[in-house]
């Protein structure tokens, strides 16, 4: 991964939608073009809202249109697809991951006049569209559900600290793309794509070097890739960093019996 790449994807600068692209393009190898998926995207949306003057209804006909008429309703589910992850083959197939979503929506969002951005409420990314300085709808990005005041009270208190100075702040634009990798790198796993998954995993070390978890993960993918002696060292330095993690301690065992059996790692 270049410095030129790692700059752009910290800089928040840069359109949050524009640098999921760029991830993209390093991870699959080539750029797709998307404008036009996206331009259509934004230009039915418009054309349901721009006649709605007023915010709250304005926000609720964009919800409407994007979730029932563009089919962005969806189930939550526990790991996510490869083809959920890339914009194109995301928004063909109406099956769009979680954090990729909450960008989409944003980004369409505020082509709309609509005030949108992505805020972190226990437990997951979810989206706020603020209507005036005493409203704001904030809604599941997967289901499209919005949260009353009871269910967010009940989120907020999950947090620590003085329950009077917790607020609900912007996401920045590292810990979305750092959510969306980590979750691209589990669907290559669960499709067996090791090579894409260690790409993912390059760039995650990247953005947090000596991650043990992720040194790990760099381990275990080396290893099906038959590269073991290079993940030994990852296993080592993960056991050495978290020896009381479970994964850990069978790690141990695994390594303390390959490294007497196997002279070659001395």
């Amino acid at each position: 991964m270049n410095d030129l790449l790692l700059s752009e994807i910290k800089s928040e600068k840069n359109e949050l939608l524009q640098t999921f692209l760029l991830v993209e393009e390093y991870i699959f190898g080539k750029a797709t073009d998307t404008q036009s998926e996206l331009d259509d995207l934004v230009a039915y949306c418009q054309a349901e809202t721009d006649e709605v003057p007023e915010p709250v209804e304005r926000a609720e006909v964009l919800i409407n249109a994007l979730f029932i008429d563009q089919l962005f309703i969806d189930k939550q589910q526990q790991n996510w697809p490869v083809i959920s992850h890339q914009v194109s083959s995301a928004l063909a197939h109406k099956l769009i991951s979680p954090t990729l979503k909450a960008v989409l929506i944003a980004y369409v969002a505020n082509a709309c006049d609509c005030q949108a951005d992505i805020v972190f409420v226990p437990e997951k990314a979810m989206l706020r569209i603020v209507c005036d300085e005493n409203y704001a709808i904030i809604f599941d990005p997967v289901t499209g559900e919005s949260l009353n005041w009871h269910e967010l009270d009940s989120r907020m208190n999950e947090m620590s600290g003085d329950p009077f100075e917790i607020t609900l702040d912007t996401m920045n634009q590292e810990s979305l793309v750092l959510e969306h990798i980590t979750s691209l790198k589990t669907a290559f796993i669960q499709e067996q794509a090791y090579d894409n998954a260690l790409k993912c995993v390059d760039m995650l070390l990247a953005l947090n070097p000596n991650d043990p978890f992720e040194r790990r993960d760099r381990g275990f993918l080396l290893h099906q890739l038959d590269c073991f002696k290079v993940a030994y060292d990852d296993y080592q330095y993960f056991v050495e960093q978290c020896p009381k993690d479970p994964a850990a301690q069978l790690l141990k065992l695994q390594l303390d019996k390959i490294s007497i059996a196997d002279t070659v790692l001395h």
